[in-house]
């Protein structure tokens, strides 16, 4: 039996625990990172005493509660100890039939009768790091070698949000509006003072040229942005950082590169020779929810 759980209704611990031991584990379904970009604006679908779990985040239009996607969260979806299509599918109806849904995304271990949009992601799992760097494509083992003259003029450094803050601020792109950069730099703040989050700077000439964010949780290190002084890309500060990161963590941690739908973004993790991992999103248009609110309305299923 599946069952809707406000916030304040949660189990947490009972919550962890169905995540922890799930075949779909993944760090952006954890109280911590949903309390983090959706501050107690999400709730759960349970089957059973929580033998699955699915997170429902939203946000409230004139009153009306919304399915949304937070900032920084790329996958969410059912978590269950095996991954089972006809459970999922049971998750899926209930959902399309008691919530208005603009952006909901499924993770890469769910399978699903049910046809969506898939999107891209690439992921790097454990190994050794001289076999993971084995895989690289010529071109980024050549990127990663630097003129002696960079090499003598640059270093690589784990920094604080303090001295990255203003950094990210003028390099970070793709916000669909101006108001969208006090979110994702609270969202960061907040995930650096959990320590989850560690910001990597590239340094060239005493200035920070590059700097990457990773968020570090459930055996994962996630990319959680990539920020870049345009003057300097030739330099290849951006690779330098993921490299040493893969350094760092890939003997014992995956590597999610959080995305790839974008050719130029795609052809840049493709040199890391990740693999593949797609996922499922439902996505509908403001005019898809209009009719869909009076569906709901009338069969008395809005929350």
């Amino acid at each position: 039996m599946i069952r809707r759980l406000k916030y304040h209704e949660i189990d947490f611990v009972k919550y962890s625990q169905c995540l922890e031991k799930s075949e779909q584990r993944k760090y952006s379904a954890t109280k911590d990172f949903l309390d983090t970009t959706a501050p107690k604006q999400w709730e759960i679908l349970v089957y059973n005493d929580y033998e699955a779990v699915m997170p429902i985040p939203f946000v409230r239009k004139y009153g009306v509660k919304i399915v949304h996607n937070p900032k920084l969260c790329q996958q969410l979806g059912v978590f269950s100890d095996k991954d089972d299509v006809n459970l999922n599918e049971q998750f899926l109806d209930y959902l399309e039939n008691h919530y208005l849904i603009r952006a909901y995304p499924f993770n890469d271990s769910n399978e699903l009768r049910t046809k969506f949009r898939i999107k891209k992601n690439f992921l790097i799992y454990p190994d050794t790091y001289e076999k993971v760097y084995a895989r690289f494509s010529p071109k980024r083992k050549r990127k990663l070698r630097l003129d002696e003259d960079v090499l003598d003029h640059s270093e690589v450094k784990t920094v604080s949000y303090d001295e990255v803050e203003s950094f990210i601020e003028s390099n970070i792109i793709g916000l669909s509006k101006d108001s969208d950069l006090s979110g994702f730099m609270k969202i960061y703040e907040t995930f650096y003072q959990l320590k989850y989050l560690t910001f990597l700077a590239f340094y060239y000439q005493k200035k920070i040229i590059n700097v990457i964010a990773t968020y570090s949780d459930c055996n994962m290190v996630a990319l959680l942005g990539t920020f870049s002084d345009k003057e300097y890309v030739k330099l290849s500060g951006a690779s330098v950082l993921i490299d040493q990161m893969l350094k760092e963590t890939i003997d014992t941690h995956i590597f999610d590169f959080e995305g790839g739908d974008i050719p130029n973004i795609e052809e840049f993790f493709r040199g890391f020779r990740p693999e593949l991992k797609p996922y499922g999103i439902i996505e509908r248009s403001k005019k898809d929810l209009f009719k869909k609110l009076g569906s709901l309305i009338l069969k008395g299923r809005i929350f």
